[in-house]
């Protein structure tokens, strides 16, 4: 299953797009490491969804717009988006800061949406549980604390990044401070305003995550009582890299219904 790469215009703002498979809509919110190339379980998501992958505004090869200040202008930017290409019923699935992202959309407007599924998201605070300080971490330590299996992390740092590449994670890395510096890594309102959402549902979060722990998932156990929580093993902050195979399993039976 093939994407093809566009770049779009959204509000003036051009992003980058990949899109690729048939059937419902799914679109994909990707982390703070933004969209480098198509992964394994995206082609296995193709192969049941039209799926939609944009690259953040102020990622990668997309625009960085003078406008792009919080979580909050990304949110209603995505909402334009689904908007403008007429997007319904579709499947939001988010990854990390994409899964806060998701959060704040749907706590606006769940109109065009069928269902939420969350990949160890920010964007709540649980007391008593710190996240790993990205911010802080050499680019190294990060790759290696992003990942439970340590042969993955060593293989990724055994290729260095090209120069194009170290500009893009430069720049990524940039729109992410922008985004969840301070507070570090949550939205200190939306805690009050997560009982909006009234979509179906699932957290997927990897036991071994110490980006953020798993712990944090107790917080939306208790902001999302309706949502089912689902802990993948010996598994890092990128279920969907990392058990490509338990992450899509646990996916499609919760899109499913069953």
């Amino acid at each position: 299953m093939s994407f093809v790469e566009s770049f779009v215009e959204i509000n003036g703002c051009r992003i980058r797009l990949l899109r690729g498979g048939s059937g419902a809509p799914l679109l994909y919110l990707h982390g703070a490491n933004g969209v480098a190339g198509v992964q394994p379980f995206m082609l296995k998501l193709a192969e049941r969804f039209d799926v939609w992958i944009p690259e953040h505004p102020g990622f990668g090869q997309s625009d960085e717009p003078q406008w792009l200040e919080n979580i909050h202008d990304l949110a209603y930017f995505y909402l334009d988006f689904m908007r403008h290409f007429k997007l319904s019923k579709a499947h939001v699935l988010g990854s990390s800061i994409g899964g806060w992202l998701a959060l704040e959309m749907a706590v606006r407007d769940t109109s065009r949406m069928a269902s939420l599924a969350l990949i160890g998201p920010s964007g709540i605070r649980t007391p008593g549980v710190q996240p790993g300080d990205v911010f802080v971490w050499s680019p190294e330590e990060l790759i290696r604390n992003t990942f439970h299996d340590r042969a993955i992390a060593e293989r990724l740092l055994a290729t260095p990044p090209t120069p194009e590449q170290q500009e893009t994670l430069i720049k990524n890395r940039f729109t992410f401070a922008r985004l969840a510096w301070e507070p570090r890594l949550f939205d200190p309102h939306l805690n009050k305003w997560i009982k909006r959402i009234d979509l179906p549902t699932q957290i997927i979060w990897g036991e071994q995550d110490r980006i953020l722990p798993v712990a944090a998932a107790q917080a939306f156990r208790e902001a999302m009582p309706q949502a089912a929580i689902t802990v993948i093993p010996d598994c890092g902050h990128l279920p969907q890299s990392e058990k490509p195979d338990a992450f899509c399993d646990t996916l499609f039976k919760f899109l499913s219904g069953k």
